[in-house]
This record gives structure tokens, sequence and C-alpha cells, in this order.
């Protein structure tokens, strides 16, 4: 899960596979906000990151209303039953995505609970989604123990001033114990392979796309290198700051339909 938005979640840009195909308005979400809307035209926030599941179920009504005419009357009864499932399915695949970029091992009644506890703190304390969960795959369970967050760790440091994030370091820590058989650094290993260090931010391409329009696709071409491979720490990625802060000017950028 990179947070990539896309900006118009309407029924023609959508595929089975869950595939988005349109190549209009669309962005990177920095800091965690489920109401994140990267399109301009979207004042009411219909297709905001926090809403697209909801948006996911409409367009399959409309897909079953369509494809309606073409079945049996067993066949309708089937394919609501199967669309009644939607959103069971698609929390258990939420729970499910998050509990691997938490190196969470086997089954717990309250990983759900541990999920949503931590995305609220993120969500308040505005912490970056990328870094949170790459940087959680890097330190150590001492150092959180101790609440001992190196500098280094920017995104935990920012999360560490919100008044629970010591309750959630407690139950995170209690949880991993109930992984069986597993190390600090099997989890930091298991974590840092789908975490990614680097992503695809707005700030980057709008520096890329400056640079194109005069001809110069040498941060293309740079981007392009870094990105195929985004878990691995890349001395020349670091030094051009794609794992730190993102600027603050790249909070406010937008794209329509038009851009």
């Amino acid at each position: 899960m990179l947070l990539y938005v896309l900006g118009v979640c309407n029924t023609d840009n959508f595929s089975l596979l869950s595939i988005t195909i349109d190549y209009g308005p669309f962005g990177f979400m920095d800091s965690y906000n489920p109401d994140f809307v990267p399109n301009t035209s979207d004042d009411e926030g219909r297709y905001k990151i926090g809403n697209q599941a909801n948006v996911g179920m409409f367009n399959l009504n409309k897909l079953l209303k369509a494809l309606n005419p073409l079945f049996s009357p067993r066949q309708k009864q089937l394919a609501s039953q199967i669309l009644e499932g939607y959103p069971q399915q698609y929390y258990k695949g939420f729970v499910e995505l998050f509990k691997t970029k938490l190196g969470l091992l086997g089954e717990n009644e309250d990983d759900d609970y541990l999920i949503a506890f931590l995305l609220k703190l993120m969500e308040d304390s505005r912490a970056d989604f990328t870094m949170t969960f790459r940087q959680l795959s890097e330190i150590s369970e001492d150092k959180l123990k101790d609440l001992n967050i190196p500098k280094e760790f920017w995104a935990l440091q920012d999360i560490a001033k919100h008044k629970n994030f010591s309750t959630w370091i407690a139950m995170y820590l209690l949880r991993l114990k109930g992984n069986v058989g597993d190390s600090d650094s099997e989890r930091r290993r298991r974590m840092s392979s789908v975490n990614p260090r680097y992503v695809l931010r707005n700030w980057m391409a709008e520096s890329a796309v400056q640079k194109a329009e005069i001809n110069d696709f040498s941060e293309v071409r740079f981007l392009q290198q870094v990105l195929q491979h985004p878990f691995l720490v890349q001395t020349l990625a670091e030094r051009a700051g794609y794992a730190q802060h993102p600027p603050t000017w790249a909070e406010d950028v937008k794209v329509s339909c038009s851009s």
C-alpha cells in the first residue's frame, strides 16, 4: 500500500482487478489523512481516500445492474450474494495488508484495533505514511520499548509526540511477542521487504516534470532508477532527500482533469 490516490474513481476508471486505469487527476499522499483528495474538482470529497472502499461497492453495484439483463434468475441471486460479501472481504484484505506491514504473524482478535489505533495516531500527528511503516521496519524492539527514537527516525519522532504513542507501542510490542518462532532481526527483515523506503511523491514528480519541460530528462531517469529498487537503501537517493520530510509546498499540490 503506497497511498497512490486516484482522484476520479468513477465506473469507467475501475477494472475488475481493482487496477485504476485513468490518467486524470491523481496524487500521492505523504501525511496520512483519510480525507485526502488530490483532485481540485472534487469539492465534496466523494473520492477521498477514506471513501474509496464505498465507491468500489457503488461501482460494483452499477456493474451488476448492467449485467443483470444477461443473467438468469439463479445467476442474479448468486451475483447479489457475492456482492453482499464485498465489505467483509475488503475489510479482511485491509487488515491482512496492514498486518504484513507491521510484521504480525498468526491471528489475534485485537489486530484490527491495533491497526486502527495506529492509523488514528498517524492522522492526528500528520505522520508520514510511507516512512512511519518503513522506520518501524528499521528500528529495534529495544529502542521502541525504551521509547528511544533516534533523530534519523524522523517519522517516528513525529508520531511519538502523540500522547497515546507509548500506549500503542506497548500494545504493539506485546503483540510481537505472539509471533511464534520469530526474532527481532527477522521481523525487521520481513517488514523492510514490504515497506518501501522510496516512493514516488508529488514533489519528486513535479521537480522531474519541470526539468523535462526544458528537455532535461536526467531526473526522470534518476527517479526511474531509484524506484526500481524501492526497498534498498540507496546513497544517491538519500542525498536527494527522497527519504526525508517532503517540502511544505508539496502539501498544496493538486491536479485536475486538464493538468
